[in-house]
């Protein structure tokens, strides 16, 4: 007899830690639930926050390994080319 009482509390013991465990993943799913909601209020995706349409900055300008020279001839280079873009513009505008 004392064998059956045995098995008998541990499967209320088995039991009850199942319920336990079925407890926690219910609030976890109501939690997941609560967030998805809340995100779709905002109606803005947390990956793409602080993200700013256009242009993005280069990569030698967000890793910061060039020195002052290199970014001036960088800088020179780009302006030269914006002129002779402007240029070529007044032309093909002036009939050309």
């Amino acid at each position: 007899m004392a064998n059956r009482s045995r098995q008998t509390f541990i499967k209320r013991q088995k039991e009850r830690a199942r319920q336990e465990k079925q407890r926690i993943k219910g609030e976890k799913r109501v939690q997941r639930n609560t967030d998805r909601i809340k995100l779709d209020v905002t109606g803005e995706d947390p990956d793409l926050l602080g993200m700013v349409p256009g242009p993005q900055k280069l990569a030698w300008e967000l890793m910061d390994v060039l020195t002052d020279a290199d970014r001036m001839a960088i800088e020179e280079e780009q302006e030269a080319a914006k002129k002779e873009a402007e240029k070529k513009a007044e032309k093909k505008a002036a009939g050309g």
